[in-house]
């Protein structure tokens, strides 16, 4: 299946809509046409004071005109970078762009469901994230409490985009945790709510025990396997700016994933909020009979995008998609 070309990041819960005048000829003339530099500026600040915490500021690092509006490339100070858009005239940011050309001519994608119709006596779940995308890891965060509650009520499968868009950083992240879930599967929940928190693979991996010997040995073999290192140093296969990473690439088509996160059920694609008590109610409407966990009430705060421990009041939509 094609991908559908949109970058979406941080909103906390703003609501931010393209109002169709706003790409109206006819109303240019109304307001200044902002420079370049004076647009950067004006997104900046904007994003700044409006839209991310303080502690995690953003810097523009690109603008260029794209089809008579501003295209913004975002930077976050831990890295990550994401395009946004801006009207020249600096009257609206949005942070989504989505290709309609190329989306008219595929369009075969259900949409997600927040109501599981396949039951199972014991559901099965997917989630497919990229490692360092700050959906992915929100997503993750809420859905752990949940993990613990059901144990081996559920069968739980961690899985990865088959690309990446966080670097070589990245790449070697998933190769660990793959490797985790393999063969150490009774630590992975343990590592994950390490590293959710502050992106320290080193250190977790000794606090949840890992078997590094063990470990080295098939991150290695999946490596060489996947030729994961060697797409990424020889441009192979990219995804535009983004390097490969097959190793659920079947899987990957099988649900037609488009970026992270992707949260499938039983088979079929759910949209579901990122709190435990949220994905905890959408799990259990994938069971044949409720299990008495089901009633048990769990967090509804979201947590915030990214490593760390902090939730926000409000949902978030985010993903991260190339």
């Amino acid at each position: 299946m094609k991908k559908v070309f949109f970058i979406i990041f941080l909103c906390l819960g703003l609501a931010l809509v393209l109002a169709a005048c706003s790409l109206n000829p006819a109303n240019s003339s109304l307001s200044k046409v902002l420079t370049p530099d004076e647009a950067k500026a004006t997104a900046e600040k904007f994003i700044n004071e409006k839209m991310v915490d303080p502690t995690n500021q953003v810097t523009i690092t690109d603008i260029t005109e794209v089809n008579g509006i501003y295209k913004i490339t975002v930077q976050f100070q831990s890295g990550d970078t994401v395009e946004s858009y801006m009207t020249k005239d600096g009257q609206t940011f949005f942070t989504q762009g989505y290709d309609m050309v190329e989306n008219s001519q595929d369009n075969s994608q259900a949409a997600p469901v927040s109501d599981v119709s396949t039951k199972t006596d014991k559901p099965s779940i997917e989630l497919f994230v990229m490692s360092h995308c700050p959906y992915g890891t929100q997503i993750e965060k809420g859905l752990l409490p949940v993990l613990a509650l059901l144990k081996d009520k559920v069968d739980f499968q961690l899985r990865f985009c088959d690309y990446s868009m966080h670097g070589q950083q990245e790449l070697n992240e998933e190769l660990a945790q793959t490797c985790i879930q393999k063969e150490q599967d009774n630590k992975l929940q343990s590592y994950l709510g390490c590293f959710l928190t502050a992106g320290d693979s080193a250190s977790c991996l000794n606090t949840a025990g890992i078997d590094k010997t063990k470990l080295n040995a098939c991150v290695a073999a999946t490596d060489a396997q996947y030729k994961v290192t060697e797409d990424y140093n020889n441009n192979i296969d990219w995804v535009g700016d983004y390097p490969p990473f097959k190793v659920f690439e079947a899987e990957n088509q099988q649900y037609g994933v488009q970026g992270s996160p992707t949260l499938i059920i039983n088979g079929e694609e759910v949209s579901a909020g990122r709190d435990p008590q949220s994905l905890l109610n959408a799990i259990c409407t994938a069971f044949n009979t409720l299990p008495a966990e089901c009633s048990q009430q769990l967090d509804n705060a979201t947590p915030d995008p990214g490593f760390g421990t902090t939730t926000g009041d409000a949902s978030s939509t985010g993903g991260c998609a190339g």
